[in-house]
């Protein structure tokens, strides 16, 4: 059973390039803290995200995780903090986050992390997206990494098909 818990970031794009979809096929439980949620509800968020909020789907479980005091973590936001307290207490088998501090003190904490580039490549390598396209999609939006990163992702769908 693979258990995922999700930043943010990953459920941010995820949604805004219409690849939400994946995450119910690729994990078996797909889990939240609560103040994801609140970052997902910020009025600065893409109002297409702040609408998916409205009708959450059923595959999406979110928990309450009340703040500990792990220095390491305070200078993460309140989603960073959360996700890896619930992965943490819930065992996941894998943390979905971009953010690199967040992901380097998450790995430090000895969790296993992917962000929103290899959940994408994880779902063509499962047929569930064509890989062009929702990159092109995903370069629409405000999400940033490297050129060379983008190209690698391309080549490691390109090589499992």
């Amino acid at each position: 059973m693979i258990v995922v818990v999700a930043d943010t970031s990953p459920l941010n794009y995820l949604i805004q390039i219409k690849g939400d979809h994946v995450l119910p096929a690729l994990y078996v439980r797909v889990l939240v803290p609560s103040a994801v949620v609140d970052e997902l509800r910020h009025p600065h968020a893409v109002t297409a995200v702040r609408a998916w909020l409205d009708h959450v789907p059923p595959w999406l479980l979110v928990q309450h995780v009340d703040d500990a005091s792990d220095a390491r973590l305070a200078r993460l936001d309140p989603g960073e903090r959360q996700a890896i307290q619930l992965a943490t207490r819930e065992h996941a088998d894998l943390l979905l986050m971009d953010e690199r501090v967040g992901v380097r003190i998450a790995r430090e904490h000895g969790l296993a992390v992917t962000g929103t580039l290899g959940v994408l490549l994880q779902a063509a390598k499962h047929g569930l997206v064509d890989i062009e396209p929702v990159l092109a999609e995903l370069q629409g939006t405000d999400f940033r990494c490297s050129r060379r990163v983008m190209e690698e992702v391309r080549r490691l769908a390109s090589a499992s098909r």
